[in-house]
């Protein structure tokens, strides 16, 4: 890709716009009747987590993988969980709710990736809800998502 093309975390608007959304999601999943039962206990810094690991995934840097234990740790978080997927779709549609909210880029070559992204990570979310608290994951290097076939951010013809 060339080095003009941003990477998701730059067109997304950085660690400040992906706090804001996921600290409106999390708002927003506490008022849900079918997530808020997933979500009643979290830890007040579970929104900066998830902002950190997006973030990390989409370019940003890497201060999930440094601090908080890289893709195998938030693997973990998910064990034991048995998400189902009437809660994974809500996950997802408050998730985009929240995008719009915030005001996170909606050209079509940034939302295909973002949402890309959530499908994928959601689904193994999903997946690895279903192994026992003693399950060992692998440890595998952090995703890196970037613009897909599109290959940048949208640019209007003049």
């Amino acid at each position: 890709m060339p080095d003009d093309v941003p990477t998701l975390y730059q067109w997304a608007g950085g660690g400040e716009a992906l706090g804001r959304l996921t600290r409106t999601f999390y708002d927003k999943v506490l008022a849900d009747e079918l997530l808020e039962p997933v979500f009643r206990n979290m830890s007040p810094d579970h929104p900066g987590h998830v902002a950190a690991f997006i973030g990390e995934v989409f370019g940003g840097p890497r201060t999930y993988s440094g601090s908080l234990g890289g893709h195998r740790a938030m693997v973990m978080h998910h064990l034991d969980r048995h998400l189902t997927e009437p809660q994974r779709r809500r996950w997802v549609e408050l998730l985009v709710d929240a995008a719009d909210h915030v005001g996170l880029p909606d050209d079509p070559e940034f939302r295909s990736a973002f949402m890309a992204y959530v499908e994928w990570g959601t689904r193994l979310a999903r997946i690895n809800s279903e192994f026992g608290p003693d399950h060992q994951p692998a440890e595998e290097p952090m995703p890196q998502w970037g613009w897909g076939v599109p290959g940048g951010p949208y640019q209007p013809q003049e």
